[in-house]
């Protein structure tokens, strides 16, 4: 039996670094908008949902296609709120208003546009084959190796964790490290639900995007290089989406 597949994005109204940066256009259509259709075109989804508490940024997922039957409360949309809580909401609305239970739920998260939905699906895949709790993005990390990562004490630089032995070239920096990228986490359902986590436990496993696909919107400079990359990747099936759901 297929398994059903709960993916969730959430996309809050208060954003302090970029305001609006949900629904701000990059590339000719809405930040959000690359998320929503990418959700659409996954194969192995079974329900998308919306979470925010903005009328003006459910407003904009409507028109993109994306399911909103909701407003998050208030309670739930702070900015000391936890994901994993407004996820967990999502999920429970969902659930008794559909009366099923899911097997897994996916976040995808609105802030990072370059992932496709052959991400998504291979994410899912390899979390249902390998009965894993979840599979999450993330990218190799070059010149921010923890073996660069420093601290400050009494005035002087101090390795942070590991060694550095001077002169070490970044390519030669071992192990490899890698960094969640925030793009997806596939997870159990029962791992959110019930053991209230996301990812963490001895079987969390990885699914590795390259660097120019993890870029996480939060700042304008963040905007700027997605605009590029975006124009460089040409999209068009985005930009031309809205027109084929009409």
């Amino acid at each position: 039996m297929k398994p059903k597949i709960l993916a969730v994005t959430l996309a809050r109204g208060g954003s302090k670094g970029v305001p609006k940066k949900n629904i701000r256009h990059i590339g000719g259509v809405p930040l959000i908008a690359y998320t929503i259709v990418e959700a659409l075109r996954s194969t192995h989804i079974t329900d998308y949902v919306l979470s925010t508490d903005s009328e003006e940024i459910r407003s904009v997922a409507l028109e993109w296609g994306a399911s909103a039957p909701f407003l998050r409360p208030a309670e739930l949309a702070q900015d000391t709120s936890s994901s994993l809580s407004a996820i967990q909401h999502a999920c429970r609305w969902m659930e008794e208003s559909k009366g099923i239970r899911y097997d897994y739920v996916v976040e995808l998260m609105a802030t990072n546009p370059m992932k496709t939905s052959v991400d998504i699906d291979a994410a899912l895949e390899k979390l249902i084959s390998t009965g894993a709790d979840s599979v999450i993005g993330v990218t190799k990390v070059e010149d921010h190796h923890p073996i660069r990562i420093k601290k400050i004490v009494d005035d002087r630089i101090v390795d942070f964790v590991l060694p550095e032995i001077p002169e070490t070239r970044r390519q030669d920096l071992k192990p490899d490290a890698y960094i969640r990228n925030g793009a997806i986490y596939a997870v159990k359902r029962d791992l959110i639900m019930e053991k209230n986590s996301r990812y963490g436990t001895t079987e969390s496993r990885p699914y590795i995007f390259p660097e120019q696909r993890s870029v996480n919107v939060d700042t304008e400079v963040d905007f700027l290089v997605a605009n590029f990359l975006l124009e460089r990747e040409n999209r068009e099936y985005v930009r031309s989406w809205i027109k084929r759901q009409s």
